[in-house]
Parts: structure tokens; sequence; C-alpha cells
């Protein structure tokens, strides 16, 4: 392969300059090192140009096919994201609704509880009260019911007493009789005694 010509012309001495001036070995280093820096991008270009830019065409359409799918991964996570919200919400609304009817349920109930339970006290009360009076009425007809008994026994006694006492006054009338009759007789066989021994004296 032939060398490039701008390779040989930097390269190439000419004549009337001076091999041993800075100035110019500058300048020919300069323009030595444009001159190669050119050379090997021609040289590049030409061995992997058409790799390169093939290379780059397909970084440009991975960048391209990545950019779509960020697109669609973006777009199908709101998506979802948006569903999985809506979900939550619609969840939250029912959750919420079902709360606010057991809530109004247990009211209802606990009202219900509340007024049967002052109900039952009320009929306690009444029950408690009626006991009360019906236990005030029996000690009332008890004691009436005790009183009339011991006046009743009181009347039994007191007629007992008079009967035995009619009885004791009768049976001691009789033996008051009983009494004098037998002094009359025992005065009757006095007499007689008294006779007969004078009869058998005579």
């Amino acid at each position: 392969m032939n060398p490039p010509e701008e390779y040989i012309n930097h390269n190439t001495v000419q004549p009337g300059q001076g091999g041993s001036n800075p100035e110019n070995h500058k300048l020919q280093f300069s323009t030595n090192g444009i001159g190669e820096s050119n050379s090997l991008d021609k040289v590049r270009d030409i061995l992997f140009g058409n790799q390169i830019r093939e290379v780059d065409k397909r970084l440009v359409r991975l960048e391209e096919r990545l950019i779509a799918e960020l697109v669609n991964v973006r777009d199908e996570t709101r998506k979802r994201l948006d569903a999985l919200e809506s979900y939550v919400r619609q969840e939250v609304d029912s959750l919420t609704e079902r709360l606010k009817k057991e809530q109004l349920e247990r009211d209802v109930v606990v009202r219900s509880l509340s007024e049967e339970q002052k109900n039952i006290n009320l009929s306690l009360e009444n029950k408690i009260a009626q006991f009360d009076e019906q236990t005030t009425n029996r000690q009332r007809e008890l004691r009436e019911q005790i009183l009339n008994q011991s006046k009743n026994l009181q009347d039994d006694l007191q007629q007992k007493y008079e009967e035995i006492l009619t009885l004791l006054k009768r049976e001691t009338q009789e033996l008051q009789k009983d009494k004098t009759d037998r002094s009359k007789l025992a005065a009757l066989f006095t007499e007689l005694a008294i006779r007969l021994n004078a009869d058998n004296q005579s």
C-alpha cells in the first residue's frame, strides 16, 4: 500500500529549507501530526467505516427501541398504577361503606338493647313494687288472721272457763246438799241407837 500523499509531502525536505532550524522543525512536526491524524482517520474510515456506521445504525435503532420500550413500560406502569389506585379506592370506599353500615347496625342494636334493658328495669321495678305491696297485704292479712284467731281463742277460753266455773259451782252445791243429808242421817242413826239402848236396859 502506498503512503498517503499528505504524509509524503510533509516528510519530504524541500530545497532551500534548513534542516537545523528549530522553527522549521516545529512547523514540520505540527504539520506532520495533522497529516498523520487525517491519514489515520482516512485509514480507519476505509477499514472500519462501514462497520462503525452499521454499529451506529444499530445503536440508534437499539436506542429508539429502548426508548419505545421505556415509553411502553411507563405507559403500562401508569395504566397498572391507575388500575391499582382505582381498585384500592373502590376497596377503601367499599370498606368504608361497610364500616358505616356495620356502625349503623351496631348503633341500632345498642339502642335496641338499651331500650330492652330499660324495659326490663321498669318491669323489674314494677314486679318488685307489686311484690312489696303483696307482701305488705299478706302481712296485714296475716296479722288480722292472727288477731282474729287470738280473739276467738280468748273467747273460747273465756267460754270454757265460764262453763267449768258453772260446773264447779253446781258440783259444789250438790256436794253441800249431800253433806247436809248425811248429817241428818247420822243424827237419826244416833237417836235410833239411843232408843235401842234404852229398850235393852228396860
